[in-house]
């Protein structure tokens, strides 16, 4: 790529030169030809702060500059107007920020300045050919629409259909529960099925359990029969509540849990943050119902942890109790999916939110499947790892082994 360079190495050519970038920053924005800005080698007082990325969007028909501010563990959005934007860039350059990369679409450009007032300026040919939408907060398309009226009802969106702040992160956490919910059940061999039976234990609030009754009802138009199971009054009494004013045919709220509920019909189990054997209870409740899905976050694994001993050539990494936790916690979840396997499902264990949402992100998915499987091979590999770590008991193989 050609590449056009020019050396100025005076204090006044510095402004000068800043001045100039302010100017043709200016034309572009004045052009609709600008695309981003990016500030980087910060030499100022925030110690963890890193670059900053400037975009133009358009908030309530308003045109505004975004400059993101990104630090070491976090993003800090600030939008400002046109002009404002502009002259906070030009108080940024060369000072707290000694270089600046400009996209356009008529070039590239980048400046760089150096601690002996010497500023370079480059520009070659423009890498973008088209300029980015500047609709604020760009969306991906989500499979929940903020309008459905159980959405409000339940707290997480407003009378005008928008996402209270406070619920944002709720709001997204249902989404790719969501997201997830559609590739099991596209997965499973339910498109036949004439009814459709989900059970989820732990429902709460009901956030999920309206969403999934509403998917498969309203985008999927399957005869659903919903059931949430809760162990609190209130929220039984609250979720049932909601559910007769919108008349959500099919979808029922239960006090109890998964020890003390057990339903004839189970196509699809659900049980987030089941805590510790609670979660085997739900593995154990699903593969005796022979569900097409189960879909589980496991939960405070305590079983395995009080059991591990660890091998010596381990005993150096493990002395720490939070590398002993999380070697439990994988433990754990890998021999329910193993044992899962063995009972003829395909298993997924992924992080199913982001640790900024919630410390308790993973996600154990298993989809049944017709394939032929060697059991024995499976089981042997259980007992090896157990073997391992001198395990004696884990609470779903001995569910299974009795034949509860």
């Amino acid at each position: 790529m050609e590449r056009i360079m020019t050396d100025i190495t005076s204090s006044q050519s510095e402004a000068n030169q800043t001045r100039r970038f302010l100017e043709l920053l200016r034309r572009n924005l004045e052009q609709n030809s600008f695309i981003k800005l990016v500030l980087g080698k910060y030499r100022g007082q925030e110690s963890d702060l890193r670059h900053i990325l400037v975009r133009q969007l358009t908030v309530k028909g308003q045109k505004r500059l975004s400059f993101v501010y990104s630090y070491k563990t976090r993003d800090i959005t600030k939008n400002t107007p046109i002009a404002t934007g502009v002259e906070t860039i030009g108080n940024l350059l060369g000072s707290s920020f000694k270089s600046a990369h400009y996209f356009s679409l008529a070039e590239d450009v980048q400046i760089e300045f150096s601690g002996t007032d010497k500023c370079t300026w480059s520009s070659s040919k423009a890498t973008f050919c088209s300029v980015p939408s500047e609709k604020h907060n760009r969306e991906k398309k989500r499979l929940l629409d903020p309008r459905k009226p159980f959405l409000s009802a339940l707290g997480v969106t407003d009378e005008k259909h928008g996402v209270i702040p406070s619920m944002s992160r709720k709001w997204k956490q249902v989404n790719k529960f969501l997201e997830v919910f559609q590739h099991a059940y596209v997965s499973s061999q339910l498109s036949d099925t004439e009814k459709v039976h989900v059970v989820d234990f732990g429902s709460g609030k009901g956030y999920l359990t309206f969403a999934v009754h509403d998917f498969l009802q309203n985008t999927l138009k399957v005869d659903a029969h919903v059931t949430g199971i809760e162990l609190r009054e209130n929220l039984v009494h609250f979720c049932t509540d909601v559910a007769r004013k919108l008349e959500s045919g099919n979808l029922l709220f239960r006090q109890g849990d998964v020890s003390s509920y057990s339903p004839e019909t189970i196509h699809i189990l659900i049980a987030l943050h089941a805590c510790d054997t609670a979660t085997d209870l739900a593995i154990h409740m699903g593969i005796r119902s022979g569900a097409e899905v189960i879909m589980c976050a496991p939960c405070c694994h305590k079983e395995i942890r009080q059991q591990i001993r660890s091998p010596l050539i381990l005993q150096p990494v493990l002395q720490f109790g939070i590398h002993l936790g999380q070697e439990a916690d994988m433990i754990t979840d890998g021999l329910r999916a193993l044992l899962l396997e063995a009972h003829g499902y395909k298993t997924q264990i992924f992080e199913f939110i982001s640790l900024e949402h919630t410390s308790k992100n993973k996600m154990l998915l298993a989809v049944k499947h017709t394939k032929s499987i060697n059991r024995k091979d499976i089981l042997d590999r259980v007992d090896e790892i157990k073997g391992f770590y001198s395990i004696r008991d884990q609470y779903l193989e001995t569910l299974l082994n009795k034949g509860l």
